[in-house]
């Protein structure tokens, strides 16, 4: 029989906490991903109270840019169809921030530690950005479409309207809506 050292009991807790923050079985109701990930309802709640963003709101964006996988990235580029040549964006993780946009983030609030692969971050870094949204851009804090149409486009992009000649986008930012609206029923009863 192996022997159980305190080594490998400090491995396997090192290892297990790696995976907590792997997609939860069922990311289509907020009160199941609670039950599944209770530290993942803490870090949205913290979010929701330090930057005024409803919990509901922040977890749709995070459902539809990652379906709340930490290591979700974008597909890769191909030369030729088959040699692979990096990612067609530098988004990655829970929130799906691009390089900049989270360097300013980590810049911005003195999270210089903080890592797109983990929820409380990317919690943060939605409330953040939808903070942004509400001030640079007078979106209301519960309006889900709006505020994924900033979250997608960015400021400047959100602001030229670019995203009017963009109907598959207006679905997306619907579906978002919808989705918050579902997840604000679920949080009403399970919190």
């Amino acid at each position: 029989m192996a022997r159980i050292t305190a080594a490998s009991l400090l491995a396997l807790g090192i290892l297990s906490g790696c995976a907590s923050d792997s997609q939860p079985d069922n990311v289509e109701n907020a009160c199941a991903i609670f039950d599944d990930r209770p530290h993942w309802e803490r870090a949205i709640l913290r979010a929701e109270r330090k930057w005024n963003a409803p919990a509901h709101v922040a977890m749709a964006i995070i459902w539809k840019e990652s379906s709340f996988r930490d290591d979700a990235a974008p597909p890769k580029k191909y030369i030729l169809g088959f040699i692979p040549n990096g990612r067609i964006s530098s988004a990655y993780g829970f929130s799906q921030a691009i390089d900049g946009t989270w360097d300013w983030y980590k810049k911005e609030t003195g999270n210089s530690g903080a890592d797109r692969d983990d929820f409380d971050d990317a919690s943060d870094f939605v409330g953040w950005y939808m903070a942004k949204s509400n001030r640079l851009d007078g979106i209301p804090m519960t309006d889900a479409y709006n505020q994924y149409l900033a979250y997608h486009e960015g400021h400047a992009g959100y602001r030229s309207g670019r995203w009017k000649n963009k109907e598959w986008l207006r679905r997306v930012a619907s579906e978002v809506h919808r989705k918050s609206l579902e997840y604000e029923r679920h949080i009403a009863v399970c919190t």
